[in-house]
């Protein structure tokens, strides 16, 4: 068991720091505020190597792995947990597609995803089905060489400024083994979007609903085999709560580092906030839990890398730690600047909103309780 990263992984995690500080920090509070979407900045990501980071080198990806990929988004999310959220999704349609696509749609489209041309969304959750995903409504009724599409799809992130949507559409049977995985493209006659939606965080991507009304699509834009598509959503997934849990560390990471800063400075009755021996407590209760969430999340995305059978129930747990943990040391991170942690002139507050919904996407934290339920009752 080795704790130490390699020579690789420590220049390529310096890559993604600094340009989280030169390229992403820089704009930040002005992309959520005007609720921008950075499409030059993630151009210049991919062209990094970030658009891809786990997708094979054939079609243009990085070729890493997933503990490769939990590094680079938690560097990315210290400077913009939002942007850098809306990458590690791009990541993973791309790294769906590398996984499960045939030859001419992999060729055809990853290496546009690759240098950031094309952008990506993923689309599952649907109005009436949100944790209960498998019983999503969207139907794909199929005509010949084309799937007629009809169904809407909710909250869903780069909704009308992605180019390519990866839906779960139902193909047959009600369940999960019903689904199919397939590649809508964007100006697809009967694509279509709703307003964007106002978001408590996340502003520097749009989340909008995607309709489809006799949305033709070819059947070869299809992900493997009909109803294969919910097994590969879940996989998927599995990837995004590794990728969506070290973006929480790197926000929470942002947020202690401008606390240790401000108490050094702060001075109340007399002394600085850091020599009051309670705040020293609560710093390291941050820290602690902070490196706590840190080697989960890293246990998660090696058993990714690794493909170990207890994959699934370690990204889980995670998940579940790190998000609630890292939201808790905003909130704590907030409390030590007191009223000015609430203004916008300083960023906690931003990185506070950005994190909340972390607890929510790729699973609910209460879905993934479930997730690790299931797995110990079934062992005992």
């Amino acid at each position: 068991m080795d704790f130490e990263l390699t020579a690789d992984q420590f220049a390529f995690q310096e890559t993604a720091r600094a340009f989280a500080r030169d390229t992403l920090l820089p704009h930040a509070a002005h992309w959520d505020e005007a609720r921008i979407f950075p499409l030059e900045q993630l151009q210049s990501a991919a062209a990094l190597g970030f658009a891809g980071i786990y997708v094979g080198e054939e079609h243009g990806g990085a070729g890493l792995g997933r503990l490769d990929a939990a590094l680079i988004f938690e560097e990315l999310a210290t400077a913009d947990p939002s942007t850098a959220a809306f990458l590690s999704i791009h990541n993973m349609v791309g790294w769906m597609l590398d996984s499960f696509g045939s030859q001419a749609l992999r060729a055809r489209l990853l290496p546009g995803l690759m240098q950031g041309r094309l952008i990506a969304s993923y689309c599952l959750t649907e109005p009436g089905s949100g944790s209960d995903a498998a019983a999503l409504r969207t139907q794909a009724d199929r005509q010949g060489d084309v799937y007629i599409l009809n169904g809407s799809k909710a909250f869903i992130s780069g909704g009308g400024v992605s180019d390519l949507y990866a839906v779960m559409a139902r193909t047959g049977e009600t369940g999960p083994k019903g689904i199919s995985c397939i590649l809508v493209e964007k100006g697809t006659p009967g694509l279509g979007f709703g307003k964007p939606e106002r978001k408590l965080g996340w502003n520097s991507q749009p989340t909008t609903s995607v309709t489809f009304e006799n949305c033709r699509v070819p059947v070869a834009n299809r992900l493997g085999d009909e109803g294969e598509g919910f097994r590969f959503a879940m996989a998927g997934l599995d990837g995004g709560r590794v990728n969506i849990a070290a973006c929480s560390l790197g926000g929470a990471r942002a947020c202690l580092e401008a606390a240790l800063g401000y108490v050094q400075e702060r001075r109340q009755f007399g002394r600085k906030l850091a020599e009051f021996q309670a705040l020293q407590f609560r710093l390291a209760d941050m820290a602690t839990e902070l490196e706590s969430a840190r080697l989960m999340v890293h246990r998660a995305a090696a058993g990714l890398d690794t493909h170990a059978p207890d994959a699934s129930i370690r990204c889980a747990m995670a998940k579940r730690y790190a998000t609630d943990a890292c939201f808790r040391i905003c909130d704590e991170a907030l409390q030590l600047h007191g009223g000015y942690g609430y203004l916008k002139d300083f960023p906690i507050e931003r990185y506070l909103r950005d994190l909340r919904v972390h607890r929510i996407l790729e699973g609910t934290n209460e879905i993934m309780r479930v997730i690790i339920a299931r797995k110990l009752l079934q062992e005992t």
